[in-house]
């Protein structure tokens, strides 16, 4: 492959969500795209675009009781409304990376995450585990992307500023190598 290693990860072959047990919501259209130039990290990068519109609800926990479908179809007409994503505007979330560093099973990816058309830098955590899994994480303030932290139901949920995004990538496949 001409000394580059090219995956790619897309919608169809691959989760990015985060835990049930940290926030119930999920990006079921999503796609991203990583060039890894083995022994030269200097040269790899990794773009990754969410669709604003796919962020789905899967389950809450930690309240006093359980979300009804109707709860979560309420919660995610809140997500797409001005104060929060306001998706008709601003219908992606993208992250593009302006340095990687680590090995393949222990690595940091910086960049530049745009939300709401407003970007800032963000370092993202992350492992490989085992030849096709990747997992990790970034911490994201909110406001400094001038969202306003959700809550609902009279104040009884809400979500801290800080909140904490994982991923997991379930499937890569290598790219075509340039021509």
């Amino acid at each position: 492959m001409n000394n580059v290693d090219k995956v790619m990860a897309s919608a169809a072959e691959a989760v990015a969500d985060i835990p049930e047990a940290a926030s119930p919501i999920e990006a079921v259209r999503w796609s991203g795209k990583a060039v890894l130039v083995v022994g030269d990290p200097d040269n790899a990068s990794v773009s990754v675009t969410v669709e604003t519109g796919s962020l789905k609800v899967r389950e809450g926990t930690g309240g006093l009781k359980a979300l009804t479908d109707a709860d979560r179809a309420e919660i995610e007409r809140t997500l797409a409304k001005r104060d929060l994503l306001h998706t008709t505007e601003h219908p992606t979330i993208t992250f593009r990376s302006t340095r990687v560093a680590g090995t393949p099973r222990s690595f940091e990816i910086t960049g530049d995450l745009t939300i709401k058309g407003r970007t800032h830098p963000v370092t993202v955590h992350g492992q490989g585990i085992g030849d096709r899994l990747l997992r990790g994480w970034a911490t994201v303030k909110q406001s400094t992307w001038g969202i306003k932290p959700y809550t609902a139901f009279l104040g009884a949920l809400r979500l801290a500023d800080e909140v904490r995004m994982e991923f997991e990538v379930t499937r890569l496949e290598p790219a075509d190598a340039p021509g």
